[in-house]
């Protein structure tokens, strides 16, 4: 036997990332494709191309607006709505009828629960739990509406930092700029 191979070789050492690097890990940027305000309580959502978020608001001209709480702003993904159509034998959904605010896709917004997204340049959310689906589905999707939404409802926000979005910003999480001591 070759005297090189009967020499011990150290392990090699690889560190794999922990369960909580992977959960904060979130490669990919999603898009803004849809903007919805709620004018009155029940009333049909309206859409918008843009919208002016604050802190004290959450999504100005939303009737659901107000200061703090961890329901100021309502996203849902658009690849659930095209979901739930097929469990309900329909297109995908007019996400009006969802009752949220904000259309996102191309990045998993369950991955992001409990971190800060940013959309655009200005506007930071903390994205604070699931958005389940009300009876108000029944009406508004028809017959099964309300279980076709069980699990694809979105996720609630609250506002971190105000601004404007408009559809088609980017959707990511959120990396605070680390300062650098001189």
């Amino acid at each position: 036997m070759p005297r090189w191979l009967k020499q011990k070789q150290k392990p090699v050492s690889v560190k794999f990332p922990t369960l909580k690097d992977l959960q904060q890990y979130v490669p990919q940027t999603g898009r803004l494709d849809w903007i919805g305000k709620r004018p009155e309580k029940k009333s049909p959502l309206v859409p918008c191309s843009s919208a002016t978020i604050t802190l004290d608001e959450g999504i100005v001209g939303d009737h659901y607006s107000r200061k703090g709480g961890k329901r100021q702003v309502t996203l849902i993904q658009a690849e659930h709505l095209q979901t739930i159509g097929a469990i309900l034998n329909q297109p995908p959904i007019d996400p009006g009828l969802t009752r949220r605010n904000l259309v996102v896709s191309g990045i998993n917004l369950l991955s992001l629960m409990k971190q800060q997204v940013q959309i655009g340049a200005e506007v930071i959310l903390e994205i604070t739990g699931n958005c389940h689906p009300c009876s108000r589905m029944e009406e508004n999707l028809g017959d099964g509406g309300y279980a076709a939404m069980r699990g694809h409802g979105g996720v609630t926000a609250r506002v971190i930092c105000g601004g404007t979005i408009q559809q088609g910003d980017p959707v990511r999480i959120f990396k605070p700029k680390t300062q650098t001591h001189a």
